[in-house]
């Protein structure tokens, strides 16, 4: 029997620690987020975590790695803005390409990548806030916005992209990118830019 967490021996006999549940509570009392578990060398199955949990420690081997939740916010934050650069700048290349005669369908490759980046701009942004219990409804990202209004907004957005790209209408799907989307780059920077405040906040009175 050995439990090992972030490379150190965690003594978990003397915590009274019995199962892979108490494990992963105890550690989540200490504000650390299990990024990584093996047992007995294997990743469990996540779709059974409730039998995972009640896996007994003093009859395996557990290896975990965690990481602090504050760290890790920070980190996706930094990754998610560095993607939206390079959405911005393809969306205004299928937007050239949309006004161009028979150019469809690489202005459909461009917008393809911008739509993914988009997506998983959103989910990030979405569970970041999750993680930190952060309100979404509470964090402004303009004068007159809430992060929760500009997140519904978007996602209005991405679903006029999703029907003019099921109905081929590259007219309106030109003028969602060219007019509502504009200024799309900026209001997304806005918007990490709040969150990213409001992360250090909450993370400097967690300490």
């Amino acid at each position: 029997m050995s439990v090992t967490v972030d490379h150190e021996q965690l003594e978990v006999e003397q915590l009274g620690l019995r199962t892979v549940g108490q494990v992963l509570t105890h550690l989540q009392r200490d504000n650390r987020l299990v990024v990584n578990l093996l047992i007995d060398g294997q990743e469990p199955d996540l779709d059974r975590l409730c039998d995972v949990k009640r896996v007994p420690v003093g009859a395996h081997t557990l290896f975990i790695e965690t990481a602090e939740p504050c760290d890790m916010a920070m980190e996706v934050l930094a990754e998610t803005e560095s993607q939206l650069e390079g959405a911005d700048r393809l969306k205004g290349e299928a937007v050239e390409l949309l006004g161009r005669a028979g150019q469809a369908n690489k202005a459909m490759e461009k917008l393809s990548g911008c739509f993914r980046t988009w997506h998983n701009a959103h989910e990030s942004v979405v569970k970041t806030a999750q993680l930190l219990r952060i309100d979404v409804e509470q964090v402004r990202v303009e004068d007159a916005t809430t992060l929760a209004q500009f997140l519904a907004e978007f996602t209005g957005q991405l679903r006029q992209i999703k029907l003019a790209l099921e109905a081929r209408d590259y007219v309106a799907l030109g003028d969602v990118l060219s007019y509502d989307m504009a200024d799309a780059g900026t209001k997304w920077s806005a918007a990490l830019g709040a969150v990213r405040d409001t992360v250090c906040e909450v993370c400097t009175k967690a300490e």
